[in-house]
């Protein structure tokens, strides 16, 4: 052992930069084996100017001056450079401060009253042309013989919804089963029609905080629980019976 010391350098420096072409500053990781000349043709993607027409200067970490950065050769480690320095790059091209981020300089686009009426009688053409084809196919609302099967279907399913609400009473015991969703346990705590949707719904407490809500809906309270606690249910998902409430060992040691 000679006694001397080597001192090892991060190959990588983190540093900040800014821009006469710009107000924001930006951090980037860089290699210190690369040279000046590299380094700017990076640069060009992050500040938006060309290589050819930039002057770089290092600042300390405190954002002193320490030197122009003007020998394209040089490696960026032979410069003092360190973690949290700023580089700062001079655009000699003329490039003004907020060019790139001032919209009031981008050239809007505007359509003449003429083309814009001929782009809305072809936008109307068109929903035209595709009515006519649903209406000689027969498709979707123009299906009149499929829209009365659907509706008679509605109502159908609607009566059972009304009868297996007048089954249920308040404060039984319920199982309810969503398709889709785990199996809950649960309190009847309403029943009736709600103002958030139409039909018969069942305002369900659960056992635990698998709800969505404390027992209101858009503002009105159908019924009191804590929140979480709460949902509303269809009829026909809910099942009365002896469902007795789960112990969850919350007072076991």
């Amino acid at each position: 052992m000679d006694g001397s010391v080597k001192v090892i350098t991060n190959p990588t420096v983190n540093v900040r930069l800014t821009t006469t072409i710009s107000s924001f500053e930006v951090n980037r990781r860089f290699d210190r084996g690369i040279t000046i000349a590299e380094l700017k043709g990076k640069l060009e993607m992050v500040v938006g100017a060309l290589a050819s027409s930039m002057d770089l200067e290092l600042f300390s970490t405190s954002d002193q001056l320490l030197q122009k950065m003007d020998n394209d050769n040089a490696l960026l480690g032979s410069y003092p450079v360190d973690d949290n320095c700023r580089i700062h790059v001079i655009d000699r091209s003329g490039g003004q401060l907020g060019e790139f981020s001032d919209v009031t300089q981008v050239e809007k686009f505007a359509l003449s009253d003429d083309a814009y009426e001929q782009r809305a009688g072809f936008v109307l053409s068109a929903l035209e042309s595709a009515r006519s084809f649903m209406k000689k196919q027969s498709l979707g609302r123009y299906n009149e013989e499929e829209m009365a099967k659907k509706k008679a279907e509605n109502i159908a399913k609607e009566k059972e919804q009304k009868k297996a609400a007048e089954a249920i009473s308040v404060g039984s015991r319920c199982q309810v089963q969503v398709p889709g969703q785990p199996t809950k346990l649960g309190t009847v705590m309403f029943v009736g029609t709600t103002d958030f949707k139409p039909g018969y719904w069942v305002g369900v407490k659960y056992d635990e905080p698998l709800g969505k809500h404390d027992g209101s809906c858009n503002g009105k309270r159908y019924f009191e629980c804590e929140k979480n606690y709460g949902a509303f249910v269809k009829p026909l998902n809910v099942v009365v019976g002896d469902f007795p409430e789960e112990d969850y060992g919350l007072d076991e040691m």
